[in-house]
């Protein structure tokens, strides 16, 4: 028996399978129809973080955040990750974004910042390899996450959640912007006035006046100059 090569058999097989298929109904015929329909009617919003947190959705972690709308565009919070190691430092970068996006916080993908690169030239030894010389090198990889339009307490919620499951050689550093409640200029107006020392009697403020401008009128009248008449009174 011969055996036909493969660039003959492969097509004569699928051939054989399309016209067995042909007349055997579907097994996923019903979720076809179903797909059919669904494409008809309205189209379906995107799903939101509640939808997505009580659905099982395998490997869910690896892929991005659900992507949040900024209504008002105001900035909250600043976090800023630094590590030596770049796979730690994208790893926890990728947690935080997952987290803040849990929150319902709207923050920025991982922004790459500059390395920073730290090097030391140090001889081998003192006395037979001391023009022997070592080169050391550091690198600080760093990442930056930006949040917008969240409420004080779940930036602080995020924060306390991420310093609870940091990452073992990763550092953080957060900057918050909060924002002042309406009439803080009328206040700090209201607390300067009060430590001022104000004369409120126009009446006293009036007659001391009128005293200054008499005894002025007084020296100027007077031929002889004011020390004179100073010492006459004493």
């Amino acid at each position: 028996m011969l055996v036909r090569p493969p660039r003959i058999s492969l097509p004569v097989f699928a051939r054989c399978t399309r016209f067995s298929t042909a007349n055997t109904p579907h097994v996923n015929e019903p979720l076809k129809t179903s797909i059919k329909s669904q494409t008809h009617s309205e189209p379906r919003s995107a799903l939101t973080e509640p939808e997505l947190a009580s659905m099982v959705i395998r490997g869910r972690a690896i892929y991005p955040p659900t992507p949040l709308p900024r209504p008002h565009n105001i900035p909250v919070a600043s976090l800023h990750f630094r590590s030596h190691h770049p796979f730690l430092l994208d790893t926890f970068a990728h947690f935080a974004e997952h987290a803040a996006s849990a929150l319902g916080i709207p923050a920025s993908r991982p922004v790459h910042l500059p390395t920073q690169r730290s090097m030391w030239t140090v001889i081998r030894g003192p006395f037979v390899h001391k023009k022997s010389q070592e080169n050391f090198e550091r690198r600080v990889h760093k990442r930056a996450i930006k949040a917008w339009d969240a409420d004080p307490e779940i930036v602080n919620m995020w924060v306390k959640y991420l310093r609870k499951h940091m990452m073992p050689g990763v550092g953080m550093r957060v900057t918050k912007w909060e924002r002042a409640p309406v009439g803080i200029g009328q206040q700090v107006f209201q607390r300067g006035m009060e430590k001022l020392r104000l004369d409120t009697d126009a009446a006293k403020v009036r007659a001391l006046a009128d005293k200054i401008v008499q005894q002025e009128l007084m020296a100027s009248d007077s031929d002889t100059p004011l020390q004179t008449v100073a010492d006459k009174q004493s």
